[in-house]
């Protein structure tokens, strides 16, 4: 039955009408737990809070910043220079020499490498979500191990960042310290009852991030963890080649090290062990081409400084 327009309706022919829906309660404020776990969710991607974002891009800028000084120190220990430390201790007392300007600097790389350790350790545990299966437990895996370097690096960092709030010590500035280090933290280890295991442990887990490295870059999968659209195509160029570069020479010195560390345990000789700067020598002294290897790998060192800065702007988060 059709009413024309215009005619009033019979009461008993009019529409029900719906009742009123009520409006919806108030969203309750979210409690501290809530908002943790909301977070570690992904509610703010895999950076987390946007101020842990801002300081981590920072730390991976001055985490590029330590690989293109770890780069020169390379090319000076390769002239011959008996007291140069070639590792991230080593960098990090150069930027520190540079007096207060130096402790500021540190002091802003340490908050950022903080923060970008704890980006990665939410990434561990639940980022990546764009990729699946093998790739998402490798990155996680990877990034597992990159919060593990960056806390290291910046508790290495805190002390010379905090010295000139500090006072001069007492008695002197502190002796530098001693080009075999790693060698007697090894001779210490072999000491304990299962000291010897723990060395060897130490080869295989240096061994196994080496072949991670060689991976990443054969492979450029660290490709997927850029923004697409904030890569023009020759930032995109530049990431690629310093990315692969970067990683197949840090894969060679972090291969050496493991190679160290093994005939360490496999001789019982912690003097066969050593950390960069001992994996630089290894290189450099192995076979006729060894220097141009070292060159090589000072060389991807600092192409890996220049992917930190692409890194840095460009990163998911």
């Amino acid at each position: 039955m059709s009413i024309l327009p215009g005619r009033r309706v019979p009461e008993g022919l009019a529409p029900p009408v719906a009742p009123p829906v009520p409006a919806p309660d108030p969203p309750r404020p979210a409690g501290r737990l809530r908002r943790a776990a909301g977070w570690l969710a992904g509610g703010g991607g895999d950076a987390g809070p946007v101020g842990v974002e801002l300081l981590g891009r920072g730390g991976l800028v001055a985490y590029g910043a330590l690989h293109l000084v770890l780069a020169g120190l390379a090319v000076v220990l390769m002239r011959g220079s008996p007291t140069v430390h070639a590792d991230q201790g080593g960098a990090i007392a150069v930027v520190a020499g540079l007096g207060p300007v130096g402790a500021l600097l540190l002091g802003v790389a340490v908050l950022g490498l903080a923060a970008f350790g704890v980006w990665q350790v939410r990434a561990a545990l639940v980022g990546f979500g764009w990729v699946s299966g093998g790739e998402r437990f490798r990155k996680r895996v990877g990034a597992t191990g990159k919060a593990i370097a960056m806390f290291s690096m910046a508790t290495l960092a805190v002390p010379p960042a905090i010295g000139p709030l500090r006072g001069p010590p007492p008695g002197g500035p502190p002796a530098p310290s001693a080009p075999h280090a790693v060698s007697d933290l090894v001779a210490r280890l072999f000491a304990l009852p299962e000291g010897r295991f723990v060395v060897a442990v130490a080869a295989v887990v240096a061994l196994g991030m080496a072949v991670g490295m060689c991976w990443t870059g054969l492979h450029a999968t660290y490709l997927g963890d850029l923004h697409a659209d904030r890569l023009t195509p020759w930032l995109r160029r530049t990431a690629l080649v310093a990315g692969s570069y970067g990683n197949l020479a840090r894969a060679v010195l972090t291969g050496s090290v493991g190679v160290l560390f093994a005939a360490a345990a496999l001789t019982d000789d912690p003097r066969r062990s050593g950390g960069f700067t001992q994996a630089m020598w290894f290189i450099e002294g192995a076979g006729p081409f060894g220097t141009v290897a070292l060159v090589g790998v000072s060389g991807g060192l600092a192409a890996y400084g220049v992917y930190c800065f692409v890194d840095a702007y460009a990163r998911r988060a």
